[in-house]
């Protein structure tokens, strides 16, 4: 018994010593997480496991002991809803309605009175011919070379080809 109650001492010695460690490290106790959940934490669980299961199977037999709890009667709450209202229907108005025209009457005619102005009239504008698309810059002349543009992008899809400039010709042979 001695030496169970100095293992059980030893193992709470080394937990208390150890346990704070990270929070004294400055990290927290969640890996430097301050909080929140961080995952399972074997030391608690283990020894929250051992503890709860110790006082279950201590506490188990005098629950069986013990007798039920006794009936609870209540009477059932009170319910209020109201009576339904009966009242006699709106009376409506008959939706308005325009005079039916006779039959084979003609429609009704749009035209302005006589003693208004005629519309006014305005000229066309005149036509123009679409003005030159603007000129594109169709070559970016460098020392060794060129970038030509082809196409017009509608018809033919833009294309930059490069066009290497000629090579400057050979040196003179030296002097005999």
């Amino acid at each position: 018994m001695k030496r169970a109650l100095a293992l059980v001492a030893i193992f709470l010695v080394l937990s208390i010593a150890l346990l704070p460690g990270p929070a004294w490290a400055g990290g927290g106790w969640h890996h430097g997480h301050r909080g929140g959940h961080g995952g399972w934490w074997w030391p608690g669980a283990l020894i929250g496991g051992l503890a709860l299961g110790a006082v279950a199977i201590a506490t188990a037999p005098l629950w069986a002991f013990t007798p039920p709890p006794p009936p609870v009667v209540q009477a059932p709450p009170a319910v209020y809803v109201q009576p339904p209202v009966y009242a006699a229907a709106p009376a409506y108005a008959a939706a308005p309605a325009y005079p039916v025209p006779p039959p084979n009457s003609a429609p009704p005619s749009y035209t302005p009175p006589a003693y208004s102005a005629p519309a006014a009239s305005y000229q066309q504008a005149p036509g123009y011919a679409p003005s030159a698309a603007p000129a594109v810059q169709r070559e970016v002349v460098y020392e060794n070379g060129r970038h030509v543009l082809y196409g017009d992008g509608v018809r033919q899809p833009w294309q930059w080809v490069w066009v290497p400039a000629a090579a400057p010709p050979p040196p003179p042979p030296p002097p005999r």
